[in-house]
This record gives C-alpha cells, structure tokens and sequence, in this order.
C-alpha cells in the first residue's frame, strides 16, 4: 500500500493539507489503511472513539463535580487581627477595644494582638471539593471534619448563642484574672442560663439557678465549674449545690461526654459568671465570639492600668482562654492564628502550653513563639521583652 501515500506527503506539504480521512486513518508507519478492506481497524478505531469520549464526559463530570459537589468538612483561615490597646469600629464610630472609665489609665505603646479565625462552609453550605483542595495546598488554611465544627444535632443558631456567651464568659473572666494579677478584690458568682434539649442537665438544673460548688468544693468561675465536672467524669454522676429561689439545695447529675473534636465530660447546661467588679471595664468587640481571647483581653486591661508598657512597645499578638484564676488554656486555629500574626505584622507570639504540639513544625516566617501555662507567665514575658533580657530563659514549644 506504500504506493497510494497522498500527494502532500509526496511533495512534503503540511499533514495540515491532507484529506480529513488521512489525518485520522494513517498507522504509526505513515501507510494508509483502507476501512473498506479491514473491517477489524474499523472497529476498533470506533470502539477507541467511544473510549475517548467516555474519559471526557467522565473528566467533564469529575470537574463539574469537584465544582459543586458538597464536602464532609469546613476550612478554617486566618480571620481578623485586633489590638486589644487600639480601637475598634462599632455602630460606624471608632471606640476604645479596652476602655475603663472610672479609673486613671496610661498611655500604652506597641500592640497586644487578639487573633481570630474565620470558618468557611458550614452544614448548609459545605465548601466545594475545590475549595478543600485549594486549602490542603495552603499552610495557612485547614481543613477540618464538619463534625467537629458543626455536630450533629446542633443548630446553627445553638452554636452562634454558645459562642457569643463563652466570649461574654471570657471578657468576664479577663477582668477577674487582670483584677487578681493587680491585687484587687471583687465578687462572683455562676447563673444558669439555659439547660440544652436532651441533656443530663434537662428537668434537673433550671435557668437562673446559681451555682456554688460542685462535689463540695465552691467553684466562683466557668473554668473551675467545666475543670470540676471533667475531674468527675462520666461514670457517676456529680454533686452540685445550687441556690434556687433563695433556697440552697444538692442536685446529681450525671455527665455524658461532649459532641466534637475534643470530647470532654459536660452536662448540658449554658452558664453565666456574673462578677461585682470594683469598677467597670467595657470591652467592645463585634462578631467574634468563643473564649480563645480572654488572655490577650486580661494582658491588654494589665497595660492599660499599670504606668509601664508591658511589653516595651513591641508587636506581640497571642491567643489562649483565661480563668479567674489566671490560667491559660488552649484554643483551637492556632495555626492560621500564627499566619495571621505574621501578616498583621507581629514579631512575637504567645501559644498556650496545651497547644504546643500544633506549634511545633508550623510556626510561619520569622515569628518567635513562647509557650504560656499562666497569666503571670505571659506577663513574665512581656517584661523580658520589654527590659530585652534573656529570651533563651524563657519556655517554647516542644513536643
């Protein structure tokens, strides 16, 4: 068959100029087969047609898919940066973060930075397979089960309202734990706000009940309360004296363990801590909610009474959940919290003891991380900067 080439191969013109049935019929060695003489090439040249447009619908569906098909988890990133010592908007006017009316406060230099995160996707509307790709490819973003932002069987609205009382909570127990660290003395107490649906706590507790110890021990604050019931776990159930009605009286209730991540021991109940204060101290902050600020709420009230910059004039952003008592507890994000760090341009960072391991292998850029177990800790830190002391005394990161 050497002898039929087509003439533009012949003359060495472009394949372009050849016969569409010559384009698609050449073998790998040039010659030209003839369909009508080998039924066999035919079919299988029609088989592989069916082929290659069965792999491209698939392709098709596969992009289309990755496009709008939901996915099992949400995408957590680096949300907005607040300094604590700054101003923030609030009803279109500029007011102070931290502002304490009835007492002389000092004039503050540097930032003492909050950091938040940003949940992108929910049950409602998951992220695309794209989304989730894109943010596995990015060190600053994570990607996340939707159950452990979301569980089951809790609304959207439940979890907006448990977050907005744990950031009241925090506020309340920044004041307590500042309060404490400078010597001043005040009052508090635990109020039931609500018991949730089907909880241990349901037909037991009540709203308004207010709590005092639990086991026999006084609990004055949210973090002794959650501290009490997880030491009491979920075999048996747990003792708790409350004031109803102006009437003392002894409950049980027995916990079970929490939806989420990180499951603890809890009993189903949204508490309050209501503290008398010597003087007021207002903290505003717009949609953010959860707890992980109360220690940079704490450290920034400390600055703002105290004559000295805490920490010299320095950018130093941090993150942790505060009690009463000083303690520092770990958050969740803190990855994407050190990224936005980094790009608020912070230079130094203050990690929770109990969020270590996640530091360790992810800290971004130059940024100096130091591991906290206490508010005293942090403001240890702070001065060290400040006086420019010997930083290698001080405790990081380790697995």
């Amino acid at each position: 068959m050497g002898e039929h080439l087509p003439e533009a191969l012949v003359a060495g013109q472009s394949t372009l100029e050849r016969s569409p049935v010559s384009l698609f019929t050449a073998d790998a060695r040039g010659d030209e087969i003839d369909d009508a003489h080998d039924p066999i090439a035919a079919d299988a040249r029609l088989r592989g047609r069916r082929v290659g447009w069965l792999l491209l619908a698939l392709t098709l569906f596969g992009v289309f898919g990755l496009a709008v098909l939901p996915t099992p988890y949400v995408i957590e990133r680096p949300g907005p940066v607040f300094d604590t010592l700054g101003t923030v908007t609030v009803g279109g006017d500029e007011v102070p973060l931290i502002e304490i009316p009835s007492e002389p406060t000092f004039e503050t230099s540097g930032s003492l930075s909050l950091l938040t995160v940003n949940v992108y996707g929910n049950r409602d509307q998951p992220p695309t397979w794209f989304d989730v790709i894109r943010a596995w490819l990015d060190p600053s973003q994570s990607v996340v089960p939707i159950d452990s932002v979301f569980p089951e069987g809790v609304s959207t609205e439940d979890r907006r309202e448990q977050s907005r009382i744990d950031m009241e909570n925090s506020q309340q127990e920044a004041v307590a734990a500042a309060l404490r660290a400078l010597g001043e003395p005040y009052e508090s107490q635990l109020r039931v706000v609500e018991t949730l649906p089907e909880s241990p706590a349901e037909g037991i507790l009540r709203g308004d009940d207010i709590i005092l110890a639990v086991e026999g021990e006084p609990v004055r604050d949210v973090t002794a309360l959650r501290a009490a019931i997880a030491a009491n776990g979920t075999a048996d159930p747990v003792s708790i004296d409350i004031v109803r009605a102006g009437a003392e009286r002894t409950l049980e209730v027995t916990p079970v363990l929490s939806e989420g991540e990180e499951r603890v021991p809890v009993i189903g109940v949204l508490i309050a801590g209501e503290y008398v204060f010597p003087f007021d101290v207002n903290i505003e902050l717009e949609n953010v909610g959860g707890p992980s600020a109360g220690m940079m709420f704490a450290l920034g009230i400390i600055d703002k009474l105290t004559p000295d910059s805490l920490a010299g004039g320095a950018e130093v952003a941090g993150t942790g959940t505060i009690g009463a008592d000083g303690t520092v507890g770990p958050i969740g994000g803190i990855v994407q919290k050190m990224h936005g760090a980094v790009a608020f341009g912070a230079d130094w960072f203050l990690a929770p003891v109990g969020n270590c391991d996640e530091v360790v292998g992810n800290i971004p850029g130059d940024l100096e991380v130091f591991a906290v177990a206490t508010l005293d800790e942090a403001i240890g830190v702070l001065q060290t900067i400040a006086d420019d002391g010997d930083l290698s005394e001080l405790a990081r990161c380790e697995r």
